[in-house]
């Protein structure tokens, strides 16, 4: 009887077209097996219901499409669900649920509970309390959709030089939207998290292909914790990928950047990585125009500004447009030495701070275009211990810094062509007046 019955039941499901691969167009579901027993109900003129339980597998004649339960219910063909350990498999994703329906009008697929998903092709995985799958169908859809919200986690590998998994992606937000294999869209409290790596932002848009690039909108950031680790935030963050690798970091409207040697300000920053290592930073604007400050203090303003940091130390500085850089404050003054132009460029050696941890040193500064310098001379040994004041206009200005006894840098060598002019403020020695006689004291005691 229990033959006779499942019999039935693949006979009146092979007769109504259900859900398979999108390959091979809507699919014919058939009965791989049942445990105990297939029943059908007729509620209605034309309406035939069928239930079916006890690990219960089907497929989809001709294609690659398998479905597992531990029991199944058939309302005329139209709508048909699992119930218990439901596994559905094709050739892009494999997907467990606690509960799954299908909807032959719409060809979709909707999980329930404990919903895990895993792309074939890509080995993202997504996890979340319920999905919904439209699957690709000729004359339905041309792309397969997904759809999941009460917080979806997606875990998406990526892959080192020679392709070998590396270090995933954990994505999450409020509600997920997934296009064909690669684009990804999620909507509020979006979080991005790897071991060296956190981003946050209201939405995300993201490509997943090998070479991908992602969009994050609202309050956004980028945080990276390595040893070249820095903070960008921006109103707009876009991402380009390589092999799901960030290689370049673009922060748009209010952007800021504090990174290990350098903080920056700016309408637009830009960070070109490699390997997860800081190579070059840009940034520009005309509302708030760039203006950066490096962890000793070397100041950097124009209208679009350029840091080299190779080695994860910065090598060289360059400022476009209204360009100025001045050297860390005098700590009893806090006057500045510095140089300006319509391009100016500075260049930094290594070196060491007090303590012996590594910093960058002023090496070059450079002004060409209307370049004018304002810097200090230290007076020769065994004199006067003031510093003499120069303020220069050139066409091309080059100063070469020295480093001091103190291990800062200081002024060596200055260097100007073309319409020279300016003026030398040179301390003069402090002479004691021997002509005034001294004023008498008052006698003790004496009012005042």
């Amino acid at each position: 009887m229990r033959r006779l019955a499942a019999l039935s039941l693949l006979l009146a499901l092979l007769a109504t077209p259900a859900w398979g691969q999108a390959s091979g167009g809507r699919c014919l579901l058939q009965i791989l097996n049942v445990d105990r027993q297939g029943a059908g109900t007729q509620p209605s003129p034309g309406v035939q219901n069928w239930y079916a339980g006890g690990n219960v597998r089907m497929r989809c004649v001709g294609q690659e499409v398998r479905m597992w339960s531990d029991s199944v219910a058939s309302y005329s063909g139209q709508v048909v669900q699992f119930i218990g350990a439901v596994r559905y498999r094709d050739s892009t994703v494999d997907m467990t649920a606690d509960f799954g329906t299908y909807y032959r009008d719409s060809e979709r697929w909707e999980a329930r509970g404990n919903v895990v998903l895993t792309n074939r092709k890509n080995g993202a995985v997504l996890r979340g309390p319920n999905l919904d799958y439209l699957r690709e169908v000729p004359g339905v859809r041309d792309t397969s959709e997904l759809f999941a919200d009460i917080r979806p986690v997606i875990t998406i590998t990526a892959a080192d030089s020679v392709e070998r998994p590396d270090d995933p992606y954990r994505i999450e937000g409020d509600r997920v939207r997934i296009r064909g294999e690669d684009q990804v869209y999620v909507g509020g409290r979006v979080t991005i998290d790897r071991s060296d790596l956190a981003a946050r932002a209201d939405s995300l848009r993201l490509d997943t292909g090998l070479e991908g690039n992602g969009t994050l909108l609202g309050s956004a950031s980028v945080r990276q914790t390595a040893a070249d680790s820095f903070d960008l935030r921006g109103r707009r963050i876009d991402l380009d990928l390589e092999r799901r690798e960030v290689t370049w970091v673009l922060a748009q409207g209010a952007a800021s950047l504090e990174a290990t040697e350098l903080n920056l300000e700016a309408d637009t920053i830009g960070i070109d990585l490699d390997a997860r290592r800081v190579q070059q930073v840009l940034a520009w604007g005309t509302e708030s125009r760039p203006h950066a400050r490096s962890a000793d203090g070397f100041e950097v303003r124009g209208d679009s500004v350029a840091f080299d940091t190779p080695d994860q130390r910065l090598d060289e500085a360059r400022a476009f447009g209204r360009g100025w850089m001045g050297a860390a404050p005098d700590s009893v003054t806090r006057d500045r030495d510095y140089v300006a132009g319509d391009t100016v460029t500075v260049t930094f050696r290594a070196g060491a701070d007090s303590a012996g941890a590594p910093r960058s040193l002023l090496d070059r500064l450079e002004a060409r275009g209307q370049a004018l310098a304002f810097y200090r001379v230290a007076p020769p040994p065994g004199g006067d211990q003031r510093l003499a004041i120069v303020y220069t206009h050139a066409t091309h200005i080059l100063i070469t810094m020295k480093e001091a006894a103190d291990g800062s840098s200081a002024v060596d060598e200055v260097r100007m062509v073309g319409a020279v002019d300016g003026i030398h403020l040179q301390p003069a020695p402090i002479v004691t007046d021997t002509t005034r006689a001294a004023r008498p004291r008052p006698p003790s005691g004496a009012a005042r």
